[in-house]
């Protein structure tokens, strides 16, 4: 099982739909098959996200509380004692990318390959949800 960070791209798409291949993803969280890590900072972005979804999708406030504390209790909790910004354009995908680099992940699972382009020199690799489920054998 790879061991990786999930760009809040894929949470957010995940609550908006149950159909696609984010919440096979979210779904998988917590079980043999995804081994997910997180920092405090990338918790705070994923709630915060999750928060600004209530009005497009049926999350409620407690929902969203709820699928935090579960992903907090079932992932690899990661402290960062090196920064190694600026990495990238965006600072939250700088975050991303200090998870993963910082506790030896495989991959970042996003939706926008294109704003990690750089991470590869950390010996990381960028799939999409699909690409990830096909990695974990879901998908062929």
């Amino acid at each position: 099982m790879p061991l990786v960070v999930l760009d809040t791209n894929v949470l957010v798409a995940a609550v908006r739909s149950r159909r696609g291949a984010s919440f096979q993803v979210l779904s998988r969280v917590g079980t043999r098959d995804v081994e997910i890590v997180v920092s405090v900072p990338l918790v705070l972005e994923y709630e915060d996200a999750l928060l600004r979804q209530i009005g497009s999708s049926n999350l409620t406030p407690a929902d969203v509380q709820d699928l935090v504390d579960y992903l907090c209790g079932v992932a690899r909790q990661q402290d960062i004692f090196y920064l190694w910004r600026p990495l990238l354009r965006d600072p939250n995908d700088d975050m991303v990318a200090e998870v993963a680099v910082a506790a030896g992940c495989e991959a970042i699972v996003t939706h926008n390959r294109r704003d990690f382009a750089g991470v590869e020199r950390f010996n990381l690799s960028i799939w999409s949800p699909a690409e990830f489920l096909k990695q974990i054998g879901v998908r062929k």
